[in-house]
């Protein structure tokens, strides 16, 4: 497996597949670099370099205690970056991961990033406030810390539903992806997924989004039931200069698994413009 070192000594998992442009996946919460599987062949096949990690305290990375926080994971991200010698890197966050892939610009800033994609993703910010009415109450957070840090296992299936938005007349169940998403969130370290919550729903990424200077593409459900579409990719397309704001109708969460023809397109029509 290939691994690197970071600079407070955490063993990152990754996978560097292919040559050409690089495509950099940053995968959502509590998932590891295997939610990107579909994108990763596809891509690859394309004549892409694609570069996905496990984020610390995921799946195949080590697992510590302290600094489960977004400044490190954007750090995490750069050294990865520059570990591989990446330019001209298409950056591609999902959920969390969008988080991460925005926060990385803004510590670390453009020089490396040719464009930005950004699915599901939780900018600016998620939790409901006087400033951002339709965000999602602070009980909701609440909820999903008691789930994780009482009984993971049966919180991450009944997750899965909303995720895909199972629970929606005429969307199929497909169980496969429930039990690829449970594995993920298994394997992973309930005190990193635990310290994550706060890092997905209470940090405001509004700086982080003005601070991109490349093209950018957001792609969102319209009946996203994890990051509602109001509070995160209408703000988010105010706030990254030029970016373009593609709403998958009906589509939930997991729209990059269970669209990921129509998403791979989508995405493969953008880099090439």
């Amino acid at each position: 497996m290939a691994t690197f070192t970071t600079t407070d000594d955490v063993e990152i998992f990754y996978k560097d597949w292919g040559k050409g442009l690089p495509i950099v996946f940053s995968h959502g919460w509590p998932l590891s670099a295997d939610a990107w599987d579909a994108q990763m062949l596809f891509f690859g096949q394309q004549g892409y370099r694609v570069v996905a990690h496990d984020r610390r305290g995921r799946g195949r990375s080590a697992q510590p205690w302290d600094n489960n926080n977004m400044d490190r994971y954007a750090d995490d991200l750069a050294e990865l970056i520059e570990h591989l010698g990446l330019r001209d890197v298409v950056l591609v966050g999902h959920s969390t991961g969008g988080g991460e892939v925005s926060h990385y610009i803004g510590r670390h800033g453009n020089d490396r990033v040719a464009k930005v994609v950004l699915v599901g993703a939780v900018p600016p910010l998620m939790l409901k406030t006087a400033a951002n009415p339709n965000g999602t109450p602070l009980e909701v957070f609440d909820g999903i810390r008691e789930g994780t840090a009482l009984n993971r296992s049966q919180f991450f299936r009944d997750l899965t539903v909303p995720f895909y938005g199972f629970n929606r007349d005429g969307v199929e169940e497909v169980p496969g992806f429930r039990d690829s998403f449970w594995l993920q969130g298994m394997a992973g370290s309930i005190k990193g997924q635990f310290d994550c919550i706060r890092e997905f729903s209470e940090v405001d990424y509004s700086d982080d989004l003005t601070a991109i200077r490349r093209p950018t593409l957001i792609v969102h459900g319209g009946d996203d039931q994890i990051v509602p579409i109001e509070a995160s990719a209408h703000r988010a397309a105010e706030l990254v200069d030029g970016a373009e704001l593609k709403v998958y109708e009906g589509s939930g969460h997991g729209l990059a698994q269970l669209e990921a023809a129509r998403f791979n397109a989508d995405v493969l029509e953008f880099i090439r413009r």
